[in-house]
């Protein structure tokens, strides 16, 4: 592999989970992290392709590996939630940060927009985890989920995935900017995203 001081800190402590396990630790990490548990799916993910830039992995495989741990384990986090999430959830979700309070707001905003926030739930921490146990919990067709998760599955990975393969060099200097400062950038582009919306959405004056 190549060496990990390319790598910003908070990558440089996942390369030797890639360098010893690769494609398996990408699959594992990410099937895990998608029905519910906190392990670092997206940042390995996003070291996978920065490895896959420096030609130590196959950035398609890379990919393919991702989009499938990604469904399969939204698929299982259905199941879990279909079958006795609320139950598992208000027991445990505390030792995750999901209090009853927090759970509550979630379903409910989860069951108005569930199929808008099932495509868009990967690229957020907390819906990323939980929106297949959601999905099973409100009972939202499976069919529907799944056409829905699928389309968020293949945007995520895309998005990630090419940023860190066609940009690797750009993108470590960006992660080693402060988060407070990615936070602004991001939060600053949602709000054009969202402002432009509300504009397209309005009613042209006669």
């Amino acid at each position: 592999m190549h060496s990990d001081a390319g790598l910003p800190p908070l990558l440089r402590d996942l390369a030797p989970i890639l360098d010893d396990w690769g494609y398996i630790a990408l699959f594992v990490i990410i099937f895990v992290e998608s029905f519910g548990l906190p392990t670092p799916g997206q940042t390995l993910m996003v070291a996978a392709a920065i490895y896959s830039h420096w030609g130590q992995l196959d950035v398609w495989l890379v990919a393919a590996v991702a989009f499938a741990a990604a469904v399969l384990g939204d698929n299982l986090g259905y199941w879990i939630g279909a079958r006795g999430g609320r139950r598992a959830v208000h027991r445990w979700g505390r030792y995750v940060f999901l209090t009853p309070p927090r759970f509550a707001k979630i379903e409910g905003f989860f069951a108005r927009r569930g199929s808008y926030v099932v495509v868009v739930a990967r690229f957020f921490d907390g819906l990323r985890q939980f929106n297949g146990v959601l999905a099973g919990i409100t009972a939202m067709p499976w069919r529907r989920f799944l056409l829905h998760n699928t389309i968020g599955a293949a945007l995520w990975v895309g998005v990630w995935v090419s940023a860190a393969y066609f940009f690797g060099s750009q993108l470590l200097r960006i992660l080693d900017l402060p988060w407070w400062m990615i936070g602004l950038v991001v939060a600053g582009a949602g709000a054009a995203v969202w402002l432009g919306a509300r504009l397209l959405r309005r009613p042209a004056r006669t």
